[in-house]
C-alpha cells in the first residue's frame, strides 16, 4: 500500500495538472468565440459569390474552355485534409485523417492514385510517419487562418487541377456544428461542378434581371471561379479552426472533471493509509503498555 506522503505527491501532480488544463479550457472558449463570429460574417461573403456567380453563369453563351469546369476521367485525385498544428483536442484529428485514409482506399480501389497535401502539422506528421509522399504542407494558420492561407492552397490545387496533374481535389475537414459536436465533411472542390452554376433554388434568384455585363460574362466567370474555390477553402478552414477549438475546449473540460475524480479518490485513499497508520501506532501503544505492566 502506498505511504501518505506518497499520495500527497500524486495529488499535488494531479492538482497542478487540472490547473492547466483549466486554463487551457479558458483558451480554446476565447477562441472558440472569435472563430464563431468569423464564420458567421464569413457566409453571407460566401453565399453571396454563390448566387454571383450562378447570375453570370446563367447569361454565359458557353461554360467550355473554362480550366476549373472541365471533367476528365479520373486517374490521379489529391486529398487534402485539414488538420490542426497541435494536439489535446481530442479526436479532431484522428477522425479526419481517418476519413481520408478511408477515400485513398477507396480511390486505390477504384484504380486512381492519390496525390497527397496537407494543411496542418499533425497531419503533415502522421502522413510522413507513414512514409506516404506529401506533395505539399501548409502549416502554422490552424488556430487563425486568414483570407492569404486559403488563397495559397486554392492557387496550388487550382494549378495543379489545370495543368492536368490531378484530376479530382477533395478536402476533408471537420465542420462545425457545436462544442460538443464536430462533423467530419468530404467535399469535392475540383472540378466546380456545373450544376452549381446553374441552380434553380431560392437564393439564386436575386441576380436574374436584364444585366449588362462588362467585360463578357464568360472572363467575368474565368476570375470568379478561382475565387470562389479560395471563398471555399477559407470557409473550410473557418470551420476546421472554430472546430479544433471546441473540440479542444471539450477536452480539456472531461480531463479537468476526470482530474477532479482523480483528486477525490486519492484523497479517500489518503485517509485511509492516514487512518491505518494512526491505528498501527494505537495498537504499538497499547502492546507496549502490556509488556511493561506484564
Amino acid at each position: 500500500m502506498a505511504s501518505v506522503q506518497d499520495i500527497k505527491r500524486r495529488v499535488r501532480s494531479v492538482q497542478n495538472t487540472r490547473k492547466i488544463t483549466r486554463a487551457m479550457e479558458l483558451v480554446a472558449a476565447a477562441k472558440l468565440r472569435r472563430a464563431q463570429t468569423r464564420i458567421e460574417a464569413m457566409r453571407p461573403y460566401a453565399d453571396r459569390m454563390q448566387e454571383l456567380m450562378v447570375g453570370v453563369a446563367r447569361a454565359s453563351t458557353s461554360l467550355r474552355g473554362l480550366p476549373l469546369l472541365q471533367r476528365r476521367d479520373v486517374r490521379k485525385a489529391a486529398i487534402l485534409p485539414l488538420t490542426g498544428d497541435r494536439g489535446l483536442a481530442g479526436a479532431f484529428n484522428a477522425q479526419v485523417l481517418r476519413e481520408a485514409f478511408v477515400i485513398e482506399r477507396r480511390l486505390r480501389e477504384e484504380s486512381v492514385e492519390p496525390h497527397w497535401v496537407v494543411a496542418g502539422k499533425k497531419g503533415a506528421s502522421t502522413l510522413r510517419f507513414r512514409r506516404y509522399e506529401v506533395g505539399q504542407a501548409w502549416t502554422g494558420f490552424s488556430d487563425s487562418p486568414r483570407y492569404a492561407d486559403a488563397q495559397a492552397i486554392a492557387h496550388y490545387i487550382a494549378e495543379l487541377y489545370s495543368e492536368q496533374e490531378v484530376d479530382r481535389v477533395v478536402v476533408i475537414y471537420n465542420h462545425f456544428e457545436s462544442a460538443l459536436t464536430q462533423r467530419v465533411v468530404a467535399q469535392e472542390v475540383l472540378p466546380i461542378p456545373e450544376s452549381l452554376l446553374g441552380g434553380d433554388d431560392d437564393s439564386s434568384q436575386a441576380l436574374l434581371g436584364d444585366f449588362i455585363y462588362e467585360p463578357d460574362p464568360e472572363q467575368i466567370l474565368e476570375r470568379l471561379l478561382p475565387v470562389y474555390v479560395e471563398t471555399e477553402l477559407y470557409r473550410a478552414l473557418l470551420e476546421s479552426a472554430a472546430s479544433e477549438q471546441g473540440a479542444r475546449m471539450t477536452a480539456m473540460r472531461n480531463a479537468s472533471k476526470n482530474a477532479g475524480e482523480l483528486i477525490d479518490s486519492l484523497t479517500l485513499q489518503m485517509n485511509r493509509a492516514r487512518q491505518a497508520e494512526i491505528t498501527q501506532e494505537i495498537l504499538e501503544v497499547v502492546a507496549g503498555a502490556d509488556a511493561l505492566t506484564a
